[in-house]
């Protein structure tokens, strides 16, 4: 992937700016590229159901309220020098009618809103958000926060350990992926392996135990060291820009994120079988903890 050529921007369902429309617009400033704004709106509401009437008053302020926002965003885009299309679509079934238009669009990116439930201070993520994150072709931007249009540190989060990121190619995807958003943003690119060596032993001699000696525990370790640094000598990426850190990746990825004050995390998803599709859950566990903002690709 090269610089950004299309971005599909999922308007907030209130029409009012959100942390998505500030990082959409600043992207699509930064690259030069198209952006597309779809609002995906319910149809207007019927009220006497038994009879199939609409309530022809409200049906035209509910009309009136999604042409007017059209026309001033349209207007407000191309204020700021931006090739832009704005459109509502009524929906009763958004995922297919946005698949559709990703579809129709081939957009380099999807941007749209997470939502914040302030009294547990994590992101909350919709069934729709999780839905794209598992079905759509190209990379879903989730913005909870946006501390800036642009984002100032961007971190790619990798794992050499895994068989299936291997063999499908998706810690060179979530790489490339990271380092076009940072050099459109002149972001810093971070590299980030949070290892866990529990899985490794599979539970059957806990490493405090005394089971594993402490050789074997350090090979696997410094086995675990060599593969991320071959990975992050690939592309370059200066040591001081490298972090291998010990603990479960979530946790771990968190406290980096908000040690750093990382803007967005790059994270990967695969197609598996049944409910576990998200590479060890991972991705769908940091879209409700980790502070900032994720960057998933498939």
């Amino acid at each position: 992937m090269g610089q950004y050529q299309r971005l599909l921007l999922i308007a907030d369902p209130t029409l009012h700016q959100s942390p998505a429309s500030l990082r959409a617009v600043a992207l699509a400033k930064a690259s030069g590229a198209a952006l597309h704004v779809r609002a995906f709106a319910e149809p207007a509401p019927v009220v006497h159901l038994w009879e199939e009437k609409v309530d022809e008053a409200g049906y035209q302020r509910y009309m009136r309220r999604h042409r007017r926002w059209v026309a001033e965003e349209t207007q407000r885009l191309g204020d700021l020098g931006l090739e832009a299309t704005v459109d509502v679509l009524f929906t009763t079934h958004p995922l297919l009618d946005i698949l559709k238009t990703v579809e129709e669009l081939g957009p380099d990116l999807l941007i749209k809103d997470a939502s914040l439930e302030p009294l547990l201070k994590r992101v909350f993520i919709t069934p729709l958000d999780c839905h794209l994150l598992r079905e759509c072709p190209v990379p879903v931007h989730l913005v909870n926060q946006a501390r800036y249009g642009l984002p100032h540190r961007v971190v790619a989060t990798v794992d050499p350990f895994d068989l299936s990121t291997q063999i499908n190619g998706l810690n060179d995807t979530i790489i490339q992926t990271a380092n076009v958003l940072a050099v459109q943003c002149d972001a810093p690119l971070h590299l980030l392996y949070a290892y866990d060596l529990s899985p490794a032993f599979n539970g059957d001699a806990p490493l405090v135990s005394g089971g594993w000696s402490v050789d074997v525990v350090e090979e696997l370790r410094e086995s675990l060291h060599l593969a991320f640094v071959t990975l992050a000598e690939r592309y370059a990426i200066p040591p001081e820009r490298r972090h291998f850190v010990p603990g479960p990746p979530v946790p771990a990825i968190s406290d980096f994120v908000e040690q750093y004050l990382a803007d967005v995390v790059v994270m990967g998803t695969v197609h598996r079988q049944g409910i576990d599709r998200l590479i060890g859950s991972n991705t769908e566990r940091a879209l409700y903890s980790v502070p900032g903002s994720i960057l998933a690709v498939r």
